[in-house]
């Protein structure tokens, strides 16, 4: 046998090791992307949303010279994704 064809005992024990460094650190699951899109998505769309509907709720009970549907909108808007910027900053710092 020759040696291109006769892996040596170095290179089979540098295999397993990576094989067994992968198989005990599996990378992140597809799946968990998904995951980390619909967060951050919610945690953007509940205040915004519930902020229109307190504005709705404020501009029949105490009109003003402005909207209150608008200000509060913008308001959970902001809120959200301040909210999810800070998510994303712990989340990435865990990898």
């Amino acid at each position: 046998m020759n040696n291109e064809t006769d892996p040596s005992a170095a290179d089979i024990v540098k295999r397993a090791r990576r094989m067994k460094a992968a198989r005990d650190n599996p990378g992140p699951s597809p799946l968990r992307g998904i995951g980390v899109f619909g967060m951050i998505g919610w945690s953007i769309a509940a205040p915004t949303v519930g902020g229109a509907l307190l504005g709705l709720w404020l501009d029949r009970v105490a009109p003003r010279g402005f909207s209150w549907t608008i200000a509060l909108l913008l308001g959970g808007l902001v809120l959200g994704i301040l909210v999810a910027w800070n998510w994303i900053g712990k989340e990435g710092g865990r990898e």
